[in-house]
């Protein structure tokens, strides 16, 4: 079959995706896309790193792909179905399991964190804000530290806690480092990207994206990185409030 391309910009800090092997390459690497049947031969096998890690968009184009058609590639994890967000079980920062049925009744803004991202300083400054200013109101922030986006999470869980409470004085619940992207994705981000939809559909495209979710538990909002916590305080007011 006869490839279908489209020129797609994309942002990643390593070429060589492989665990034990990583190596710098450009930042912006212009590529062609195909169909389902030829990604795999571009990319490799669904053992491939480019699918344990994945992968986001230049930064500063979130709004959508600079394409004539829309890409296959068919690689997104498995929607968990059947199941409120309240059915999972994580582990939290010290890897002890944590029921997120603990936080029935509560509004819940949820985020994958990083400590080396250009937008570490001004969302955790934010989000322990928002937090210290409605979690007595019924607002839990749960952040999953993950180091898929330029491997800007690579410290030890003991790290991440230290680095989060102590420099910015975080005590919204931190949790255990997880994957938001690929094969190796955590239940709890395959459920929160199937129920919200999004431009990418369920990939997350970088560190602090953040999804808003009701009292109910149902996933209410998705926001890209670049939205700032205190953008959404007007959101979480409203659902504090319902």
């Amino acid at each position: 079959m006869a490839s279908m391309p489209c020129s797609l910009n994309f942002t990643s800090p390593f070429f060589n995706f492989s665990k034990s092997n990583r190596t710098q390459f450009p930042s912006c690497l212009s590529v062609s896309c195909f169909r389902t049947s030829s990604v795999k031969s571009l990319l490799g096998s669904s053992n491939s790193g480019l699918f344990q890690h994945g992968f986001a968009l230049k930064a500063g184009i979130f709004s959508g792909f600079s394409s004539d058609s829309r890409p296959e590639f068919g690689v997104f994890a498995t929607a968990a179905t059947g199941k409120t967000i309240y059915d999972f079980t994580v582990k939290d920062i010290d890897r002890k399991d944590v029921s997120l049925s603990k936080f029935k009744g509560k509004v819940l803004l949820i985020v994958n964190v990083a400590s080396q991202c250009g937008l570490t300083s001004s969302n955790y400054s934010e989000l322990t804000q928002i937090y210290n200013k409605y979690k007595d109101q019924g607002l839990e922030i749960l952040a999953f530290p993950c180091n898929q986006f330029g491997f800007q999470e690579p410290g030890s869980n003991d790290q991440i806690k230290n680095f989060a409470c102590t420099r910015f004085k975080a005590e919204f619940p931190i949790f255990d480092k997880i994957d938001v992207n690929g094969p190796f994705t955590a239940p709890i981000y395959q459920f929160l990207k199937s129920n919200s939809g999004g431009f990418l559909g369920d990939l997350v495209k970088w560190n602090f994206e953040k999804f808003l979710v009701d009292k109910n538990g149902k996933v209410v909002e998705r926001y890209p990185p670049t939205t700032s916590p205190l953008q959404i305080e007007k959101d979480v007011k409203k659902l504090l409030a319902a």
